[in-house]
């Protein structure tokens, strides 16, 4: 089994930067692809990023490229997701998840999220 917990989140001005970390443990961690998905209240789920463990590809959602970078610290065991130049829209609660692959429709494990608002 797999374990994750994300952290990082916070209040910040649209036009801020907020750097998310999402510790793994439970397993190999490059047996599964880990990514970040967010839900705004109301609001469907969608995914936002994710990294492969195989060869380092990664992935974003049209409305965050060119804005959010995803990256990983072997050593650690931990993922990253640095967000500039966020937008109110970008408010939700963001959670990490280990995936068979990146091109999974769903997750195989999913941890606690962390709140991020950006105020206008």
């Amino acid at each position: 089994e797999v374990q994750l917990q994300a952290s990082g989140g916070g209040l910040v001005q649209a036009g801020g930067s907020l750097r998310l970390s999402c510790q793994v443990s439970g397993s190999t961690f490059d047996r599964y692809d880990i990514g970040w998905f967010r839900q705004a209240p109301g609001k469907e789920r969608e995914g936002v990023s994710c990294i492969s463990s195989s060869d380092g590809s990664t992935y974003y959602r049209d409305s965050v490229k060119g804005r959010f970078t995803i990256s990983t610290d072997n050593a650690k065991n931990t993922v990253y997701l640095r967000m500039n130049s966020l937008k109110p829209e970008d408010t939700a609660v963001y959670y990490c998840a280990a995936y068979t692959s990146c091109q999974s429709v769903r997750y195989d494990y999913y941890g606690q999220g962390t709140q991020v608002t950006v105020s206008s």
